[in-house]
């Protein structure tokens, strides 16, 4: 579903355009670090002054829409300078329920839409917040990016890893700003890690590795069916869009649970793989694409037929096409691996842990420890800092906003959040073909190990459900 909007500046926006802003943020911006080596997207021409109200959108307003983002911004938009222009949803609940929410919380009566392009021709709307299904981020990103608009997109950024580059492209081009919903590199004990790296504490990379587990006995993203999800509330075939290319009529199942199924998410590789590899690879200092991935996941333990009450005895169904649990290796051209776990069947989590040939880096709630190597233990000190404030999504909200005013880089910009993508992207298909993937981030190729190119999994490519 393509739209062409142009939206030509009115004179509030012209000044946002035309000033420079100078004074700290208050609250939650002011313990917000900006990236060590500048990797992320530099403020675009259109920067708001300080005293400058950012006028939001929000796109997509059920569950993390709602609480993650209009929740968040409700209980901060005095401090972070914000007003609510309009929420945007395919159900009529959900838009009623976010315009009861804001206002509810003293931010007025944004206007609502079921359909984001109508939110795009708001001319005052300066950022917009994306917390669709999956396969729309790409879409409604870069429409909005044309439109003038600069972009919070929650994680994965795309569903693809064609549409990762369009994102990209489309950043470039418009010079908006783009920041990808990974809270976890607004959190100040990875950029502590990215300045140890960067000062050479623990020698050249070896090795990154951790893990984000859940267990979950009843299947993860099982969400409950609400009682008003009709296809009289939901518009479903703009919720199915033109992307996905095998139809079906309306299903609660799909349209609560949709998580576990391909045609619109790729499982714990979009959904929890992001917040250990965006703070990850920032902590590295120079995010890179990477050289090759191979990825090998299981779905063997069908917790979805306990759900509702039924036992597996009792059905021969599967409900789920994505694994309950993977694992990712990822080598790098300069030379490192990175090994990341996830699982829905088992909460046993790795040590967090970046290796250097020096010395060894781990992360644990609000500290971060380094260990020099045996070999090394006279060269380099042990250290540790803590008492770091928890990751949240407060503070990258923080981050977006005052990036948007020029006092910030952003904490997980376009170029970190594309080399993610890749990762992702690459990780999805090496578990579904069975092949150790490659790039060549000259070309855009992904080939096997014999050198032939790899048909990426995308839109109408095996779908299943």
């Amino acid at each position: 579903m393509s739209s062409e909007i142009s939206a030509l500046p009115s004179s509030r926006r012209l000044f946002l355009k035309r000033t420079t802003g100078a004074l700290a943020m208050a609250g939650a911006a002011k313990s917000i670090v900006t990236p060590i080596y500048g990797q992320n997207q530099a403020p675009s021409a259109n920067v708001a002054g300080s005293n400058e109200k950012i006028v939001c959108g929000y796109v997509g307003v059920g569950g993390q829409g709602a609480g993650a983002h209009v929740g968040q911004d409700v209980a901060h938009f005095k401090e972070n300078n914000t007003s609510f222009g309009a929420v945007c949803d395919v159900s009529k609940h959900r838009i009623a329920a976010a315009q009861k929410q804001i206002a509810d919380g003293g931010g007025g009566s944004p206007k609502g839409y079921e359909d984001y392009r109508k939110l795009l021709e708001d001319k005052d709307i300066d950022a917009i917040f994306c917390a669709t299904v999956d396969h729309w981020h790409t879409p409604v990103s870069c429409d909005a990016m044309e439109a003038g608009k600069h972009v919070y997109v929650e994680k994965p950024m795309t569903r693809y890893l064609d549409e990762a580059f369009r994102i990209a492209d489309t950043a470039k081009k418009t010079g908006k700003l783009l920041q990808v919903g990974s809270q976890g590199c607004s959190d100040s004990k990875w950029h502590k890690a990215a300045e140890w790296i960067k000062a050479g504490k623990i020698g050249p990379i070896v090795m990154l590795q951790g893990s984000y587990m859940r267990n979950n006995p009843w299947g993860e993203w099982n969400y409950t069916i609400q009682p008003w999800a009709k296809s009289d509330d939901i518009n479903w075939d703009l919720w199915m869009g033109n992307q996905v290319k095998r139809s079906r009529p309306f299903t609660a199942d799909h349209y609560f649970r949709w998580r576990k199924y391909y045609p619109y998410c790729s499982g714990l590789l979009g959904d929890l793989f992001p917040h250990k590899l965006h703070p990850y690879m920032l902590a590295t200092g120079n995010p890179e694409f990477p050289a090759r991935v191979s990825a090998v996941g299981s779905k063997a333990f069908k917790t979805d037929l306990y759900k509702e009450g039924r036992k597996p005895e009792q059905e021969t169904e599967f409900i789920r096409d994505v694994p309950e649990i993977i694992q990712l290796i990822a080598e790098f051209p300069s030379g490192y691996v990175m090994h990341i776990t996830s699982s829905t069947v088992n909460e046993q989590g790795t040590q967090e842990m970046i290796r250097g040939h020096k010395a060894t880096l781990t992360m644990a709630g609000n500290k971060v420890e380094l260990r020099p190597e045996r070999s090394f233990a006279e060269e380099i000190d042990p250290q540790t800092s803590e008492a770091f404030p928890a990751e949240s999504v407060a503070a990258h909200h923080a981050n977006f906003f005052a990036a948007i005013r020029g006092q910030q880089k952003l904490n997980a910009g376009i170029d970190l959040a594309l080399k993610v993508q890749t990762v992702i992207s690459l990780a999805e298909a090496s578990d579904r073909i069975g092949v150790v993937c490659f790039f060549d981030e000259k070309t855009r190729k992904v080939t096997d190990g014999q050198g032939r190119e790899i048909r990426m999994p995308t839109y109408g490519w095996h779908e299943l459900s």
